[in-house]
Formats: structure tokens, sequence, C-alpha cells
């Protein structure tokens, strides 16, 4: 990723907020209706700012790591079994374009305008305060609105397959709602969009079947008490125990299942949960075999019956599709992204950045492939929505 000229005409930093709040104001549409559309949401996004694209000197490391893992992940298609048959299936030339359309969304955020930024995220803070409400009525009525939408269009569902869909909005709203949140205090939205948000995280964990959720909540919120509270060495020791995860989770995996803690625990789980497990247990048998190179980029879809499409596991499936030094790349990717937070003083910025991607590597652990474009894409509003809440000064709420 490359330096650009910087923006500094007044109509061009307006413009981004403009761009910001178009992409947070379709947002909660998308996390209730179609999580998918995120991809080309922000895929236009970063096409629409994409003259403000930058790289700071701080982000140099996480830019790098970047780039070398897109470099080594067009490489590996060499040796990768599998081949697409469309550019729908291939991965990576697709991985170069989000790699910068997403960068220039990100950069985005502390591009804007002050005015066209807070009238950005008063968008966000209401959207997620609206998703989480439809989310709170969706869990009251198992997905009912969602089913009557469907039906309405010609298009009717089974009351699970429309449980299951709607509950994807939980993931949308655990990611956005840390910096939607801080928006909505400094933008002088008030309380309510907060509450608003917790509910409808509440509803999609405890009554539409989805708890990644609300453990994801629960990180989130340790990671930014974490950061606010020790400032400079909470982020660090972050950033180390997440590189570490990445590096070690092969280790992990067939160390306990050495012991026999691993087989105990797949027996004893649900499911859905059982099913995850053994994902990561036929991934670590093939981690084996290539451990430097990998398998090749987006090999897990070949691996059916023992792994469906991806085992579930972010660390795993670097580890098995690129080997040590995709694994390596990642590693350095977080590592200094949360090493990037640790500052002197306390700031409630850095400490929604820690909690977003808290919940971000939560269910890139446990749910989605790491290759998944809407899921890459929610991450790139996530960072964007990061990134405005930081360079947004408070804004004293307006009277009645």
């Amino acid at each position: 990723m490359t330096h650009a000229v910087a923006v500094t005409p007044r109509e061009g930093v307006v413009w981004f907020g403009w761009v910001l709040a178009g992409v947070f104001a379709l947002s909660p549409l998308l996390g209730w209706l179609s999580p998918l559309g995120f991809a080309p949401l922000a895929a236009l996004g970063g096409l629409l700012t994409i003259r403000g694209i930058r790289v700071e000197d701080e982000q140099r490391p996480v830019a790098l790591a970047i780039l070398v893992l897109v470099t080594w992940a067009l490489a590996s298609v060499l040796w990768s079994p599998f081949k697409p048959d469309s550019i729908e299936s291939a991965t990576a030339a697709k991985l170069i374009a989000q790699a910068i359309l997403y960068w220039a969304l990100f950069r985005a955020g502390a591009a804007a305008s002050a005015e066209a930024r807070t009238m950005a995220l008063r968008v966000l803070a209401w959207g997620m305060g609206g998703l989480g409400l439809i989310l709170a009525l969706e869990a009251a009525t198992g997905a009912g609105i969602y089913q009557a939408l469907r039906a309405a269009i010609g298009d009717p569902i089974r009351p699970d397959l429309a449980v299951r869909n709607v509950a994807q909005g939980g993931f949308v709203l655990a990611v956005l709602t840390p910096a939607a949140a801080l928006a909505s205090k400094r933008t002088g939205c008030g309380v309510w969009p907060i509450v608003l948000m917790a509910g409808g995280i509440a509803g999609a964990s405890l009554s539409l079947a989805a708890d990644a959720p609300i453990l994801a909540l629960v990180v989130s919120v340790l990671f930014g008490l974490a950061v606010y509270r020790w400032p400079v060495a909470a982020p660090r020791v972050l950033g180390g125990m997440v590189a570490t995860l990445f590096l070690a989770a092969p280790g992990v995996v067939w160390l306990t299942r050495k012991l026999g803690w691993f087989q105990e625990l797949e027996a004893s789980v649900s499911l859905s949960w059982s099913q995850r497990m053994g994902y990561w247990r036929h991934a670590t048998d093939w981690i084996g075999d290539h451990p430097l190179r990998g398998w090749g980029l987006d090999a897990s879809r070949e691996f059916a019956p023992g792994i469906i499409l991806h085992p579930h596991n972010g660390a795993l499936q670097i580890w098995l599709e690129l080997g040590l030094i995709g694994a390596v790349s990642v590693a350095v990717f977080w590592g200094v992204l949360f090493a990037n937070l640790s500052r002197p003083e306390r700031g409630t910025g850095l400490a929604v950045a820690a909690a977003t991607a808290g919940a971000y590597l939560v269910f890139s652990a446990v749910s989605f492939g790491v290759w998944q474009e809407w899921w890459l894409a929610l991450g790139a509003v996530a960072a964007a929505a990061c990134m405005a809440v930081q360079h947004q000064a408070v804004v004293e709420k307006r009277p009645a």
C-alpha cells in the first residue's frame, strides 16, 4: 500500500463524512436483512474515498503485515488444491482490491471534516440503536418481523432458518456497538441508543440461539476496561497475548489432545461446539503436513467432510492455508495494532478500539472464515468507525 497525496480541499473532507454517513446508515439494514451486502458497501465506500488514502508512520507495520499476508496468499495459489471456477470464488484477486479499498475507508474516519464526521457518527449511534431495537423485537417474536417481510415479498422462509438469519445481526451489532456507543456519548445522542444496542445483543444471544454475541460483548468490555485502566501496559499485553494465540493455536490443540482434555470437552459440549472442535482437530492434523508453507489459499474448502468450508477458527485457518509465514504476518498485524493503542494517558477512543478488536477476534475464533468478504468488510466499517470516533470531539447535547 503506497502513500497518496493528502486531501486538502474542504469539500474533499466534507465528502468523506457524507460517505461515512451513507455507510453507517445502511449498516443496520444490512445487519438485519443481508450481512453479505457489507462487501459491496465497504468497497463502494473505499472507492469514493480513495483519494484520501495514506499510511501514517505508526500504521506502517500494520500495513506491511497486510502487504506480506496478501502477497503470500497470492503466491500460495500456485500449490493450493482449490481452483476457483469464477471471479466470485477467486479470493486472491479480491484480496488486492479489498486491502486498498478497505484501507481507504478506514482512513476516511480521520480525513472527514469535523461537522460531517459528527453527523456521520450520529447516524452510526442511532442506526445501531435501531438495529438493537429490531433484534430485541425479533427475539421476542421468534424472528416474526423478518418472516412477515419475506412472506410479503413472495419469498417465505422456515421459522428456524429465519431465526438463524436474523441472529447474524447480533454479530454485526456486537462488533459495531463499542464505537457506536462512544459516538452516542460524544455527539450528544444520549443514553438511549446504548440501551437499545445492549438489548439487541442480549436478545440475539438469549432468544435467537446465537451465544457468540454475548461472549463477544464480555470480551469486548474486558479489553476496553483494561486499556482504559492501564493505558500503557494493557495494549502491549493484549497484543502479545493475541499474537501468541495466533502463533501457538495448533500447538494448543495438539497438547490438549495429547493430555486428553480436548476429547473430554468435545464430548461434553453442545452439537454446534463439538462440530467446531472436530474441525479444529482435523485442521491440526493437516497443518502438520505442511507447517511452513501451508496448503494454499482457500485449501480449507477441499477438506470435506473433515472440514466444511473453513475450520471456524481464524488462527487455525491461517496456519492450514498459509503456514508459518501467514501466521507470523497475522500475529504481527494484531500485535502491532494493539501495541499502537499504548499511550501515557487514558483515552476512551483507544479503549473502544481495543473493545472492537476483542469482539472481532471472538467471532473470528469460533464462527467465520478468514476470507469471507462480508466479514472482512464489516471489519473495515468497524475500523472506520473507531478511527472517526477517536477524532471526534465531545459535542454538547442539543436542547430539546
